[in-house]
């Protein structure tokens, strides 16, 4: 007897709470990635794991429907259900629903955005822990790291070289006053990565403090110009939109086969900061929330995630793909991860301060 389960996947609408004092909501979304996805697997015996599992996460939609079908596919007597949207609207909704949770899981979001919402996690050793390193795990064990995620430039090849330009190749080189309007930068509110790369680069250009004069220079050759969602920046980049964005190593490394735009590692400093994948406190299906943890760093599933959908594995026992460089060949700022953590909401106020001026 053949089953069908279906991903339902829900795009959350709702901006920041603390930020937009919003409610946060979720309407089905309408791309073909979202319709339900479906898994065909025989009907589970007794004993074997059953019931439902919500996982909010932030990922692109197709590592994200890659991963958890096969996880269905695993354990075909869990149902899971899909909430997609950014790492700061998914963070702030557990929040917000923290007296009577909805979400098992978030799985994905830069760890130092999960850490900045620690209260509203339980602690969980995933059955991989002995093959990730300590840098990629909370100390209090609230979150594992899954995909190590190096900040880049991505750069539409043709533009620049039409307009006779040369291709930045550090964080610096974006302040001159040729690139104003042509950067691709998401509010670091509504993103984690882009949060993350906020804070890399104070890190890497002046430091906590007087790190803010480079943003300062940075937003004003923004000219305005802010993406609502860090998925877009690589996206407008690729369709000629903008000449370069800020980004992940995920996202641009998705684009190797296409000549006409490239990526690099900043020369003057990047981070790594993983996603990272969360139990949420008082969950109401803990046990296939472990389950569903224990799977996203598995070997099994990093194997595919790395090699259909560019995502480093987090394992210290499995290679990079092809094209991303080792980390040990980067140069990395001095990320001071508990400062990113602690300090968010100080750090996004003082981003926005510099937008209204």
């Amino acid at each position: 007897m053949k089953r069908f389960f279906a991903l339902f996947l829900a795009a959350t609408l709702a901006l920041s709470l603390s930020a937009c004092g919003g409610s946060a909501s979720s309407t089905p979304a309408s791309t073909p990635s979202s319709q339900a996805a479906q898994s065909t697997a025989s009907k589970p015996s007794s004993g074997e794991p059953s019931g439902k599992l919500v996982v909010y996460s932030p990922h692109d939609a197709d590592p994200l429907n890659d991963g958890v079908n096969m996880f269905m596919e695993k354990y075909p007597g869990i149902q899971v259900e899909v909430v997609a949207a950014g790492t700061g609207e998914l963070c702030n909704r557990i929040k917000a629903e923290s007296a009577a949770p909805i979400a098992d899981v978030l799985w994905g979001g830069g760890a130092d955005s999960l850490a900045a919402f620690k209260d509203y996690f339980q602690p969980y050793v995933c059955a991989n822990d002995a093959v990730i390193d300590e840098a990629y795990k909370d100390k209090d064990d609230l979150w594992i790291g899954e995909s190590p995620l190096p900040m880049v430039i991505f750069y539409n090849k043709d533009l620049i070289e039409k307009a006779g330009m040369t291709v930045p190749t550090k964080w610096s080189d974006l302040i001159d006053p040729q690139w104003e309007g042509k950067i691709a930068y998401c509010l670091p509110s509504k993103s984690g990565s882009a949060y993350t790369q906020l804070c890399t680069m104070l890190l890497g250009h002046g430091g906590k403090e007087d790190g803010w004069d480079f943003i300062e220079d940075l937003y004003d050759n923004l000219d305005g110009k802010i993406v609502d969602s860090s998925g877009k920046c690589h996206k407008m980049v690729a369709d000629g939109e903008f000449y370069v964005g800020l980004t992940i190593e995920k996202s641009a490394i998705k684009y190797a086969d296409d000549a006409s735009v490239g990526f690099v590692y900043p020369e003057d400093g990047t981070s790594a900061v993983p996603d990272g994948v969360a139990l949420v406190k008082g969950c109401p299906n803990e046990e296939n929330a472990k389950l569903f943890i224990d799977f996203v760093t598995s070997k099994e599933c990093q194997t595919v995630q790395s090699e259909k959908w560019g995502r480093r594995p987090v394992r210290n026992d499995m290679e990079v793909p092809a094209g991303m460089a080792k980390l040990s060949e980067l140069k990395l700022v001095d990320y001071d991860f508990d400062w990113a953590a602690n300090d968010k909401e100080t750090i996004i106020e003082k981003f926005n301060d510099i937008m209204v001026g």
